[in-house]
């Protein structure tokens, strides 16, 4: 099997790496590994294994699929660089992740930018989802299905977080990316980075204070243990891709290539229902256990503060164009 290398590559490294992987089609078994960030209790996981499951018995064993949770395989940036260099066949990984490769991609991670879930999955799947994921194959990956981490909540052990001014001087680690750093200077808080797997310990010791994660999440990673207080601000929403190395995908069979793009949509889809239906028995087994939630949080002073400045770095960059098509499909 490929091993995967975790050191920090440059540009000029992952292209003269790149250059030399030699992709051989699939032999009449083939093993592929896909890696993922979240627990093995979380909706994600279900999925997976649901996808290994799928495509095992769609290719009648031609094809099998390891799963490796928890980013066992490297965290976000790791492997967005393993799927371009091969080293890894498939990940899901976060829309931000996949910024730093496709900066085009940071429109769906601004704050507030969807208004429900059906608003994000029309834009995902629909045509501006389509061109913006057209990218990824010319970034050397492959899109095999829409996955989603979901709408983001603040947890804390600091106060309830109604408005924003709760948030001054508290310590958050937030999703790693200029817009939500920024969206969370303005409502005072101290955004700090943390690597998600090691965001369970950071909470537990007090070296952050809070975090904010969807709601299915938080319960699969038991932050709720170590946290007194959620917010439901929902004041972001998060994509997450089933992506695969292009060079790996292109070596196999146009048959197992379809049964690839089949089950992975098939799976995406299935994390998508598994969050909507478990969303609200996580939070009354997190609420049942102590957490102190805060239903109704002043949404509308969240937005208000940020969507203006966090949109205008992205129209600096991109001009408006997309984000209208997006604010026109709700």
């Amino acid at each position: 099997m490929r091993s995967v290398t975790h050191r920090p590559l440059g540009v000029a490294a992952i292209a003269l790496a790149a250059s030399l992987v030699t992709v051989t089609p699939a032999d009449a078994e083939t093993q592929l590994r896909l890696s993922h960030y979240a627990s093995t209790a979380s909706t994600t996981h279900e999925a997976a294994q649901f996808f290994a499951d799928e495509v095992e018995k769609r290719t009648d064993g031609e094809l099998t699929v390891s799963v490796h949770p928890a980013n066992e395989l490297g965290n976000g940036p790791d492997q967005v660089r393993g799927l371009r260099l091969g080293t890894l066949d498939m990940a899901v990984v976060g829309n931000t992740f996949f910024t730093a490769v496709i900066p085009e991609l940071a429109a769906f991670d601004l704050p507030y930018l969807f208004a429900s879930r059906e608003h994000a999955y029309e834009v995902l799947d629909g045509e501006i989802g389509s061109e913006l994921l057209s990218k990824f194959e010319d970034n050397r990956m492959k899109v095999l299905g829409n996955w989603e981490i979901g709408f983001r909540n603040i947890t804390n052990n600091v106060r309830p977080i109604e408005t924003p001014a709760d948030l001054a001087g508290i310590n958050l680690r937030v999703n790693p990316n200029k817009t939500h750093v920024a969206a969370f200077e303005a409502w005072g808080a101290n955004p700090t980075p943390i690597n998600f797997s090691e965001l369970y310990l950071a909470l537990e010791t007090g070296s952050v204070d809070g975090q904010e994660n969807p709601v299915v999440l938080i319960e699969a990673m038991r932050f709720n243990e170590v946290q007194e207080h959620l917010s439901l601000t929902r004041h972001a929403y998060t994509g997450a891709f089933l992506a695969m190395n292009k060079g790996i995908f292109d070596g196999l069979s146009g048959e197992h290539q379809d049964v690839l793009t089949t089950v992975g949509r098939e799976a995406g889809q299935m994390e998508r229902d598994l969050n909507a239906v478990k969303e609200g028995g996580a939070l009354d087994k997190m609420r049942d256990a102590g957490l102190k939630v805060v239903e109704d949080p002043d949404r509308d002073a969240f937005r208000e503060m940020v969507v203006e400045i966090t949109r205008k770095g992205y129209v600096d960059e991109f001009g408006d164009e997309l984000l209208t098509r997006i604010d026109d499909a709700h």
